[in-house]
């Protein structure tokens, strides 16, 4: 099957331009509420903190329940419903904030990010059913890219619009993406997936625990997880601390942080499209030891370069190099999963890269007090590489087909 019938997927342009819109808001989302609380709190670290984790926290407690919710519910259906439900509690919060209470911006991240944990698995679900398996990882790279170009643009169009319009303004911007998604996610084909609609006492217990079992008794699965926890340990210690490589490594003021994200984020885009053109012909095990070892590498770099031109460069080659992580990973867990479990693998392995990352961010400032950035980097770096030796012993594995799912203890 050649690119362009990818194209012709009536399943896949829907869900693209849905993502557009969601990436929109989600941008606007953040910085609206990022600037609006550093000038309503005059900076305050804790406040700032704060939107963090009103946007994370619910990964931790919902990600579990929202992809068991997701393998027992109409996909589709759930996905327009969880765009709907958004778009109320946005507006319904953009008029607390009218009325006074400003403290209700960190609902809007809380109440779209608990949605989110049952609309991606979902997503992913309706993917492994309309997606043919061979354009998987080509379909997956779309949306690397698709990621990518908002890395980029995101950041400008969110301060753009707070800027110029206020924070009200922003939030209602959000809501209307929201509203406008729904709608357009009313064209997704039916998916003939049947809800669960007869509830059965201690049901909803045995599907929970069986998403862990799943994963436990596939090494593929097992040894991803494993790569996650090493992956999200790295990236979050990384981000904490990169404006401390900007203004001591490099003895550039804070706004130079930009410049490296929007180079990062460009490689990305450049990056997620080469693997789009190679990803027939590279297992996803390969790609993701790919990344782990360039980030190895990099992130290395990085800790240790004093050279302004030296930081951008190894910037671009590790977003070059960005999407085989992300498009190795969704991949793999959609061939080594049945389609009726999709949403509980993604529940179980998702908090995992999370949940590590928000740690080692909490941990970030006590290793920066007791070591030199250098350290730190190489550690981190050390981290991805030990991730890229996980996938040796699952490096050839064959995936299953869609009619049987082997599982590997």
């Amino acid at each position: 099957m050649n690119a362009p019938s990818l194209f012709r997927n009536r399943f896949l342009q829907t869900i693209l331009l849905s993502s557009v819109l969601l990436q929109v808001g989600i941008w606007v989302r953040n910085f609206a509420i990022l600037l609006y609380v550093a000038d309503r709190t005059n900076n305050d670290p804790y406040a700032i903190s704060l939107i963090s984790v009103a946007e994370f926290a619910p990964i931790f407690v919902f990600s579990f329940i929202g992809g068991t919710f997701a393998d027992r519910w109409r996909p589709k259906r759930t996905m327009i419903w969880c765009d709907l439900l958004s778009a109320v509690s946005v507006f319904v919060v953009l008029l607390t904030i009218h009325y006074g209470s400003w403290h209700s911006v960190y609902l809007v991240a809380f109440i779209s990010a608990i949605l989110s944990q049952f609309s991606q698995p979902s997503s992913m679900r309706l993917f492994k059913y309309h997606v043919p398996e061979e354009q998987l990882q080509q379909g997956m790279a779309l949306f690397q890219s698709l990621m990518a170009i908002f890395m980029v643009l995101g950041p400008m169009l969110g301060t753009f619009v707070y800027s110029t319009f206020g924070l009200e303004i922003s939030i209602a911007v959000m809501g209307l993406v929201f509203l406008l998604s729904a709608l357009v996610l009313i064209r997704l084909p039916e998916d003939h997936m049947q809800a669960q609609t007869v509830p059965v006492k201690g049901q909803f217990l045995k599907e929970f625990i069986e998403g862990f079992r799943y994963v436990w008794q596939s090494q593929v699965l097992r040894m991803l997880g494993l790569a996650f926890i090493l992956a999200g340990l790295a990236v979050g210690v990384a981000q904490a601390l990169n404006l401390f490589i900007v203004t001591e490594r490099l003895g550039r003021s804070e706004e130079f942080l930009q410049y490296l994200l929007m180079v990062n984020g460009a490689a990305m885009l450049i990056g997620g499209g080469i693997v789009a053109v190679f990803a027939k012909r590279v297992p996803p095990q390969i790609l993701l030891a790919i990344g782990m070892i360039a980030g190895a590498v990099c992130t290395a770099i990085v800790g240790y370069s004093t050279s302004v031109s030296l930081t951008l460069t190894v910037q671009f080659l590790n977003g070059l190099v960005f999407p085989c992580i992300h498009i190795g990973i969704s991949t793999m867990i959609l061939k080594w999963s049945e389609a009726s479990i999709v949403g509980r693998v993604n529940g179980v392995l998702n908090p995992m890269f999370v949940g590590m990352m928000v740690v080692s961010m909490s941990f970030a400032g006590a290793l920066k007090g007791a070591f030199s950035l250098g350290t730190i980097y190489g550690g981190a770096g050390l981290l991805f590489l030990l991730g890229a030796l996980v996938m040796v012993p699952i490096m050839n594995q064959k995936a299953p087909d869609n009619t049987q799912i082997a599982q590997e203890t």
